[in-house]
């Protein structure tokens, strides 16, 4: 073999070893992502997951309104990236704990009642206002001393909150419960949208702890969900229980005599 050739073959092994070296170090990478995306979702290969929803009013089928379809499609991706299964339920039939399976729970609390019951038990220190009345404050946020007045198209606050309680699911470890509760339907996917953009940022983060943020979608008349700005992180409050409205005074009347 001449000096030429011996270079040329000499060049391609040594080529050939560095794509296989570089395919290596990107299969590596990608598996220490998928894996940090399964653990920050709670879904490792082949898990079962809950996305629970509002039935539509109008009859007792499960009709699910138009941008709340659309937060089930961008959580359907996140869940098919991480080669687990999703199953679709709705909000008066989901009667079980949580902590066994990672749940998706997209829906205000005013209709929603396995969201009524999560805000209850895992955010005492939020209160949404759902009084069916119009008023200023219909819809609004109560967080600690804030509050966050809904207004339709300019301005619309949503709940993103990665949580864990209950029993623990396979690997021993309690599986998380992911809330979306917006003032509107259209925040629910703004809510989730942000989710799959952020969840690589939120997990280095948080990791596998719990957080609560508010989102605000921004004019969404014009923007549609893609608009999403941080308000803050809110965990400590949501989870500090609000304190109770002080009593009427009692009027008390002696009987004359």
């Amino acid at each position: 073999m001449t000096d030429d050739a011996r270079t040329i073959v000499l060049g391609l092994i040594a080529a050939g070893i560095c794509v296989a070296l570089g395919w290596v170090a990107r299969t590596q990478l990608w598996r220490r992502r998928l894996r940090r995306k399964q653990v920050f979702l709670g879904l490792p290969d082949n898990s079962e997951s809950l996305m629970v929803v509002n039935r539509d009013a109008g009859g007792p089928e499960l009709a699910v309104k138009r941008h709340d379809v659309f937060a089930l499609l961008e959580l359907s991706a996140l869940i098919k990236d991480c080669g687990a299964h999703a199953q679709i339920v709705a909000h008066d039939t989901a009667q079980q704990g949580f902590g066994e399976r990672t749940e998706f729970c997209v829906g205000g609390p005013a209709s929603h009642r396995r969201m009524a019951a999560h805000m209850v038990s895992l955010l005492p220190g939020i209160r949404v206002n759902t009084d069916p009345e119009p008023g200023p404050d219909r819809g609004a946020f109560q967080i600690g001393s804030e509050r966050h007045r809904l207004e339709p198209g300019r301005a619309e606050h949503v709940i993103l909150a990665r949580l864990t309680a209950g029993e623990a699911g396979e690997g021993g470890r309690a599986r998380p419960v992911f809330l979306f509760c917006g003032q509107l339907p259209i925040a629910h996917q703004a809510a989730t949208r942000y989710l799959a953009r952020h969840h690589e940022r939120l997990a280095r983060k948080y990791g596998g702890g719990s957080f609560v943020l508010l989102l605000k979608v921004v004019n969404s008349g014009a923007y549609g969900p893609d608009v999403v700005e941080l308000v803050a992180d809110v965990t400590r409050t949501a989870q500090t229980p609000l304190p109770a409205p002080a009593a009427a005074p009692r009027s008390t009347h002696r009987a004359g005599k």
